[in-house]
């Protein structure tokens, strides 16, 4: 780990919102399909959100849809994933990845490069 850096993390109550953001170190995030995951202690880590390389096509957890959006912006090469309406169950560190199959996926194995991770801890 560590071609990936997220950002963006933080304490914040339920019902808010956070942005995080994944820029590549050493590397271009527009080269590759983006994903993001997430694990919570005791827990599996668990898939967030994927999009294509293009950015066109996107892809959602079903328990995050219309809650979570993610997106990429080109000029500055970034990944975001707009989270809104946390519940405490979202609480986890939160990881950027990039695809090593040159689609976007849903499954941890395909993806080549990660992030250390961003902390998000949602309060009651």
């Amino acid at each position: 780990q560590g071609d990936l850096v997220e950002s963006g993390g933080g304490l914040v109550q339920a019902g808010g919102s956070l942005r995080l953001s994944c820029v590549a170190s050493g590397r271009t995030v527009g080269n590759y399909a983006m994903g993001w995951f997430r694990r919570a202690p005791g827990k599996e880590r668990e898939f967030v959100a994927a999009i294509s390389t293009s950015g066109y096509t996107t892809y959602v957890a079903d328990s995050m849809k219309g809650r979570f959006t993610i997106s990429r912006d080109t000029v500055k090469d970034t990944v975001y994933l707009d989270m809104n309406k946390l519940k405490p169950e979202d609480t986890g560190s939160y990881h950027c990845a990039a695809s090593g199959i040159g689609q976007l996926t849903t499954i941890y194995e395909r993806y080549k490069y990660w992030g250390q991770g961003t902390q998000v801890t949602v309060t009651s």
